[in-house]
């Protein structure tokens, strides 16, 4: 079933739910490597878009306990008109639940989750923030793992279950990141 989703209404439950601008612009960026996704892999734009939005809008509403994390998310974007398979990677993007990702979409989201953290934090150390950042940059604070600790490294790497390299993957992200820099601060 597609999915029945606004982004208009989206963003508005967003600000509804979320005080945390940093939040909000991490759940920016996810949606924005998540419509890159589905341009290169041939699948719904839209749909794959709109999931990395609302994927943690949940946030402060389970104020940080990642056992309830993602379900409540989950609901919330169902109750918005999100289809099952956008439900079930929302779902499935919090390991802590034990959710087998499936799905492509359910494999895109847990890894470009991730990566939005891993290319602000590269940026946040360059004087021209995203404007100049380049995958050779990202790839060796990859390499870094105190850099940006709380990035989930074997999560990014996990680009390889929807068929991209890591390389590709990085790229792809900081060039949809660069697409909207504005909306980010970056």
């Amino acid at each position: 079933m597609k999915s029945k989703l606004n982004r208009e209404e989206i963003l508005d439950s967003i600000h509804g739910n979320v005080q945390d601008k940093n939040t909000i612009k991490h759940m920016l960026a996810t949606e924005a490597i998540m419509r890159s996704l589905a341009r290169k892999l041939g699948e719904d734009e839209e749909e794959w878009g709109i999931t990395g939005l609302i994927h943690d809008i949940d946030m402060e509403l389970v104020e940080g306990d990642m056992s309830s994390h993602s379900r409540l998310s989950a609901d919330i974007a169902q109750e918005l008109g999100a289809s099952a398979l956008m439900v079930h990677a929302i779902l499935c993007h919090n390991e802590a639940h034990g959710v087998p990702r499936e799905t492509k979409l359910d494999k895109a989201l847990f890894c470009a989750d991730p990566l939005s953290g891993l290319i602000t934090a590269a940026a946040l150390v360059r004087p021209d923030r995203l404007a100049g950042l380049i995958t050779k940059s990202v790839m060796k604070r990859f390499r870094e793992k105190s850099f940006a600790a709380g990035v989930n490294r074997e999560q990014v790497a996990g680009c390889r279950e929807i068929g991209l390299e890591l390389e590709e993957f990085i790229s792809m992200g900081i060039e949809a990141m660069q697409g909207i820099a504005p909306e980010l601060g970056l």
